[in-house]
């Protein structure tokens, strides 16, 4: 299989959720409540439709090969099997070598319908995830808590895809 040259973006996204998710294991439900203003909700909340976000994305572009999530009752062990889940999902997305082009249209249960090619559908996949978990780090330095470091770099530390090289010594 082929790596899309979109794979480290989605592999960070399901990197960078997992380990927010396994941070926000350790909290109590008091802290998971939190909320800060001008974020999507509850630290709960966000992490809900953060993950049921994404598995509706994978359901709209796999033909509904997906299941949804249940952004209501979800627990945190349920939100992370279905990050897990997602990666190869993505993966597989990826490596099809799909055209960016393709118009893409998604029907809502309202009626609506909203027409956008696969290539800004999958760049709103990654938007959405930074974006949320960003919300998610914010509400957790509200309760004097270190968020985990989840940027792209921290990601490519840890799997070896980064060298630094300090500058000559004078």
């Amino acid at each position: 299989m082929t790596r899309s040259v979109m794979s480290d973006a989605f592999d960070h996204h399901i990197w960078a959720t997992i380990r927010l998710l396994d941070a926000c294991a350790e909290l109590t439900p008091e802290q998971l409540a939190t909320t800060v203003p001008g974020t999507f909700g509850s630290i709960l909340e966000t992490l809900r439709h953060l993950v049921g976000s994404d598995a509706s994305y994978l359901t709209l572009l796999s033909g509904g090969r997906v299941p949804t999530i249940d952004e209501e009752q979800a627990s945190l062990a349920d939100l992370r099997a279905a990050m897990e889940r997602h990666g190869p999902l993505w993966e597989a997305l990826l490596a099809a070598d799909p055209d960016p082009d393709l118009m893409i249209v998604r029907q809502r249960d309202d009626g609506s319908e909203s027409h956008a090619p696969l290539g800004i559908r999958f760049a709103q996949v990654v938007h959405h995830g930074t974006d949320h978990r960003s919300q998610v780090c914010t509400a957790l330095t509200s309760l004097g808590i270190e968020p985990p470091d989840i940027d792209v770099w921290s990601l490519a530390q840890a799997r070896g895809q980064l060298t630094e090289i300090p500058p000559p010594s004078a």
